[in-house]
């Protein structure tokens, strides 16, 4: 399976496993709604909502008309059935694997940066690369745990010097968040991917 589907299947896998989403999907699939009516049904406000959604045109699930300057979401019935069928199969799921060994696997990706005190040599330049340390990082982290940022610094400082960039990059690629000086670690389903197009999750 290339890389593109397996991206595409993460992304549907990530969007339904978000509860906000699901009871937007659900509402949808009743009938057409305006942003602001599903914004109100959901209890999130219109901004979320519209993160939310864009999301979910992302992948198909749902579409946008235009009227004055109302924008109506309906769902997509044939989304669902066609995402499905590419991984209801013995031989769909089997395809996922990918490759048998551990080379260009995660763990031996991040290895291949670390020193031999366990500290990062250097953070990585390359884009993918760099996200895998990012997430190998951020699960240092407790994921119901608040942190000030004293906190992170002293954490991300014993593996790597530049503790200002590492907290930038988690919260460019949602792996943390940040609210009056407090970080938190957010749940894997919320993170950006590595090339930044999906949308974050709030």
């Amino acid at each position: 399976m290339s890389e593109d589907t397996n991206a595409r299947l993460l992304a549907f896998f990530k969007a339904l496993a978000n509860e906000s989403r699901l009871r937007l999907l659900g509402f949808l699939a009743q009938r057409e709604h305006s942003v602001q009516e599903l914004a109100e049904a959901v209890g999130v406000s219109e901004p979320t909502a519209s993160h939310h959604l864009a999301m979910l045109r992302d992948l198909g699930l749902v579409s946008r008309r235009t009227q004055g300057n109302t924008h109506w979401y309906s769902f997509v019935p044939t989304a669902l059935p066609a995402m499905a069928s590419q991984i209801l199969s013995v031989e769909g799921v089997a395809k996922l694997a990918g490759p048998a060994g551990p080379r260009g696997s995660a763990e031996a990706i991040v290895q291949n940066f670390l020193g031999a005190d366990g500290k990062l040599i250097h953070i990585p330049a390359q884009r993918k690369k760099r996200y895998m340390v990012l997430a190998w990082l951020v699960r240092k982290f407790e994921e119901d745990r608040r942190y000030t940022e004293k906190e992170v610094n002293e954490l991300l400082q014993r593996y790597h010097w530049d503790s200002a960039t590492l907290r930038r990059e988690f919260i460019g690629y949602g792996m943390m968040a940040r609210e009056k000086g407090a970080y938190w670690r957010l749940s894997d389903f919320d993170w950006l991917s590595p090339d930044g197009k999906e949308p974050v999750a709030y």
